[in-house]
């Protein structure tokens, strides 16, 4: 099954159909509305799921990126699991795409966590059976929010998570030069909003291989590629380090995906948390040659790559599926 990006071009991920009309040809319905956090913030969120007769094999929660959003490529690959059998959801984090607060500022990470977890669980209560298999895909910084909600709800709240470039290490080829990393913290206190961390790089030059994929990130108008705030820099490093500390605590089934040549998130971090997770089921899988945005590769490795990962998601839904029908058999006998 073709990914949904071989549909799009460099200025729109739905290519020449309107919205509606590129829903209808992958058969998948498309909702979104706006909740409201304890803080105070809109926030914006949707959902896709398969029109009959494709049976609804589970729940797939996205968690996107740092500067992503969930309506450009992220509803491409939404899509893609849509029509395999999944109904998805997924939300704008503050900030982020439609939803409130400073472009791409998270000063604290568990706000964040806290409104996945609230917008997940109501999802998951309004629009699946309660003993319908539930999983997360997660892309980049995604990744570590995906961690953090796992590690918080406890492994049996999920029945696998997909880590695409996750970020559990940033790659010492984008981090603030020294001494800059070593005095984020007095920068962060005075002026946590000043944009006054320098990368080495723009994210979507260093993250698209295919240049017309990059062309389409930055056509994208809510997309920000300026510098990372001083607070945000600092608390996604602060992340990195806590996750690192913990990968012995994650339990749930897991999927890694990475690309072998990714500049943004460290390849070796992944490979040390595969290595160092106490999950039963756990799978790592690196793309050599391969950048940070797997979706950005040619068509052939994004149907190689996500292909994969439906496979996975699939046999994992029909285990879970299968093992929740023993045990009501065995309480019914």
């Amino acid at each position: 099954m073709a990914h949904p990006i071989a549909e799009a071009n460099d200025q729109s991920p739905f290519g020449s159909l309107t919205p509606d009309a590129f829903y209808s040809r992958h058969k998948v319905s498309h909702a979104s509305e706006y909740i409201t956090n304890p803080r105070g913030l809109k926030l914006f969120t949707q959902w896709w799921t398969p029109l009959p007769p494709t049976p609804v094999l589970g729940t797939l929660a996205i968690v996107h990126g740092f500067t992503g959003e969930t309506s450009w490529f992220v509803q491409l690959t939404a899509v893609h699991f849509a029509k395999s059998g999944f109904a998805v959801c997924a939300i704008d984090h503050q900030g982020h795409g439609f939803s409130d607060g400073l472009v791409a500022h998270i000063p604290d990470i568990n706000p964040v966590v806290d409104d996945c977890i609230s917008f997940f669980d109501s999802f998951r209560a309004r629009h699946a059976p309660p003993n319908l298999p539930a999983f997360i895909y997660a892309e980049s910084l995604g990744g570590a929010i995906a961690l953090l909600i796992t590690l918080r709800q406890g492994s049996g709240a999920w029945n696998g998570l997909i880590l695409n470039g996750a970020m559990c290490g940033i790659s010492a080829k984008i981090k603030p030069p020294w001494p800059l990393e070593h005095l984020l913290f007095l920068v962060a206190a005075v002026i946590p909003t000043w944009r006054v961390v320098p990368t080495r790089g723009s994210l979507p030059d260093l993250s698209f291989k295919v240049e017309w994929k990059r062309r389409l990130a930055l056509a994208s108008p809510r997309r920000t590629v300026a510098r990372p705030r001083a607070a945000t820099a600092l608390e996604l490093l602060r992340v990195c380090k806590e996750l690192q500390a913990r990968f012995e605590e994650v339990e749930v089934p897991l999927l890694i995906v990475h690309g072998g040549d990714d500049l943004v998130c460290d390849p070796a971090c992944v490979e040390e948390l595969h290595g160092r997770a106490s999950s039963k089921d756990k799978t790592l899988r690196i793309h050599e040659g391969m950048w940070h945005q797997l979706v950005g590769e040619t068509q052939e490795d994004v149907d190689l790559v996500f292909g994969e990962m439906v496979a996975w998601l699939r046999t994992r839904a029909e285990r879970a599926s299968a093992a929740a029908a023993a045990v009501a058999n065995g309480g019914a006998a």
